[in-house]
């Protein structure tokens, strides 16, 4: 994985990407090592907040357009593979895993790369960095679930304009329109987002994960589905040893201490 950096330190996994020379692009080493560096924080309940960063001028440009156009020539057949053997997995372990995820993106953002910090629960975002949805420009349509995540986080009639005509949306204007959950100064943004991931490893982990499931679930369900499907999460969480010491802890004013139990709410 020399690609990409696995660190877990305080119940933080952070994934990293070192590719600082290609501005951390996205070629078939890195994409697996990436993969797999997902699937690993998802699966180990020792990590209860995964964190993405990357190294460098860029959070991640997408794909390695380098060995895409060695690969365009030879008539490789793997190239089309590459989206559903390693960008979806990327995109669906990133929101289904049943703990929250940082972004702390640290420079541009752009395609693939872009989506990748989109599919994080929250954005920290450095001044200076910026989001672009470069698909079109290289004449392709969009993965890793862009299609899906810039929607809901802009609105349809600004995802179809940045989709259609890519640009790169700084920080300030990222915030703005919905790119950006939190815009810091550059020489802030590796402590902020540690900052931020730290809080939520130390928080309840199986109601976070409740919780992103619950919002999933409920952007393509009807209310009354919505309710049922909350209601199967509240009496899984509340039967939570974290929920327990919340409630203790309210009562006896002080501070709750959080273990991150091994309960997991079922249902999608």
């Amino acid at each position: 994985m020399s690609d990409v950096g696995y660190d877990l330190t305080d119940g933080v996994g952070t994934i990293t990407l070192t590719r600082p020379e290609a501005m951390n692009a996205l070629d078939t080493a890195t994409k697996v090592a990436l993969r797999d560096a997902v699937r690993e924080a998802a699966e180990d309940d020792a990590v209860r907040c995964v964190l993405l960063t990357g190294t460098g001028r860029a959070f991640c440009v997408g794909q390695d357009l380098r060995e895409h156009a060695e690969m365009l020539r030879a008539g490789d057949p793997a190239l089309w593979r590459t989206v559903t053997e390693h960008y979806s997995p990327i995109a669906l372990t990133l929101a289904t895993m049943d703990k929250p995820v940082v972004a702390g993106v640290n420079g541009v953002a752009a395609g693939a790369g872009a989506a990748i910090a989109m599919a994080a629960d929250l954005r920290i975002v450095a001044e200076s960095a910026g989001f672009n949805l470069a698909f079109a420009g290289i004449a392709l349509s969009c993965d890793t679930g862009s299609s899906w995540w810039l929607p809901r986080l802009v609105g349809m009639t600004r995802a179809r304009d940045l989709l259609l005509r890519p640009r790169t949306v700084r920080g300030p204007e990222a915030l703005e329109i919905g790119l950006a959950t939190e815009v810091v100064p550059d020489d802030e943004l590796a402590d902020r987002a540690r900052e931020v991931a730290t809080r939520l490893a130390a928080g309840p982990t199986a109601a976070y994960g409740a919780i992103r499931r619950a919002l999933a679930f409920s952007a393509t369900h009807d209310l009354e589905a919505s309710l049922a499907h909350e209601a199967e999460h509240m009496a899984a969480t509340g039967a939570t040893a974290d929920h327990r010491e919340a409630v203790e802890a309210f009562l006896a004013k002080r501070e709750p201490v959080f273990t991150g139990t091994r309960n997991r709410p079922g249902g999608r």
